[in-house]
């Protein structure tokens, strides 16, 4: 596409003051690189992807209140993680962290251990033992 056509649409991404960047052919026929607010396909697919995250989220966090999960799993949810980079970050064994997600295994941590997600959550053992009602 030229670079004066390069799609200029309201988007999730301007919303937040981002912008895509994209190649376009500018007025000599030589590829550069243009930014771009959104284009619609691009919009309704990435918001759609929010929505999904949003909803996953929430549903960790209500697990995490009705005592069916640790709050090991909503931070998860909310850094957009999934179990094997969590275990990753942490340096633990996939069923070793899913097995953290039991709230009567996560209240038996070691403060070492808490301190392992605390830092990958960018959070203090408090936050990560108390869950914020956000």
């Amino acid at each position: 596409m030229k670079k004066k056509e390069v799609p200029q649409d309201k988007s999730t991404l301007e919303k937040a003051n981002i912008k895509d960047m994209v190649y376009a052919v500018d007025e000599n026929g030589e590829y550069v690189t243009e930014l771009s607010t959104g284009w619609e396909p691009k919009t309704i697919a990435l918001d759609n992807a929010i929505k999904v995250i949003e909803e996953r989220v929430e549903e960790a966090r209500q697990r995490v209140l009705n005592n069916e999960s640790s709050p090991i799993e909503y931070y998860m949810e909310l850094h957009k993680m999934d179990l094997p980079i969590l275990a990753s970050y942490v340096g633990f064994w996939k069923w070793r962290v899913k097995r953290h997600f039991k709230p009567a295994v996560f209240k038996k941590l070691s403060p070492k251990t808490l301190q392992k997600y605390a830092d990958v959550f960018e959070i203090s053992i408090d936050e990560l033992r108390q869950l914020k009602n956000q």
